[in-house]
């Protein structure tokens, strides 16, 4: 079952939480409607046989489907380092299990080509599975793990821990703009899209294009920890 119906009890729960929302005159199809930022650290991080450190961990939902649960390495000299395991069908078990089954790694760094001032994620097939564990309802989430293979053979693997603090949700809607603090947000998103856009990103590679952009423009790693 696709992302899109396996969201549909998350929809509820986050209908009284903050959204970011879209000017009327400004309306447009935008790729992402979900950011879940998660606090915590992450005990395992392999990248195709390298261990590596995190700084911060989100997931991403697109308006298409497709889930990602996004690492930003801790890699002072490269802050577009990002990683993102990737799918599009999911399925819960209960209210404590979510599994996202992976196709595709998203590979970012500063190796990779430039678009409008930006790297274009490297897309690796791949196949695998993400398991979440933890109660929506009340913004708890122990535990990611990620384990996947690439067409190549190279492994990937994420073991992240919550620090018991709650995620924070942003749900993306078109409305009326609500608060000042919100803008800044939504300017961001207007910004990456104007330059997924400009720069002729294909469709199916928007979303990552902008989860990149918004990655590059989050703050430095102890202000990211905490969001």
């Amino acid at each position: 079952m696709r992302l899109c119906r396996q969201f549909l009890t998350l929809a509820l729960i986050l209908s009284s939480w903050p959204v970011i929302a879209v000017a009327e005159e400004k309306q447009q199809d935008y790729d992402i409607d979900l950011i879940v930022t998660m606090s915590g650290r992450c005990s395992t991080l392999k990248i195709a046989g390298r261990d590596l450190a995190c700084r911060a961990v989100k997931y991403f939902h697109s308006r298409g489907g497709r889930g990602y649960f996004t690492i930003a390495i801790d890699n002072p000299s490269d802050n577009g380092h990002i990683v993102s395991f990737s799918g599009e069908d999911a399925r819960r078990e209960g209210d404590s299990l979510f599994e996202l089954k992976l196709d595709q790694m998203l590979l970012n760094s500063r190796d990779r080509p430039m678009v409008q001032g930006l790297r274009v994620p490297l897309v690796e097939p791949s196949a695998g599975t993400c398991r979440q564990i933890g109660i929506l309802a009340t913004g708890k989430i122990s535990k990611v793990s990620c384990a996947a293979t690439d067409r190549s053979g190279n492994k990937y693997e994420l073991q992240f821990d919550s620090d018991g603090q709650p995620v924070t949700f942003q749900r993306i809607s078109q409305g009326p703009l609500l608060a000042e603090q919100r803008r800044a947000r939504l300017k961001a998103l207007f910004e990456c899209r104007r330059k997924a856009v400009e720069g002729n990103i294909l469709p199916r590679d928007s979303a990552s294009y902008i989860i990149q952009c918004l990655e590059e423009g989050s703050p430095k790693p102890a202000a990211d920890d905490q969001q």
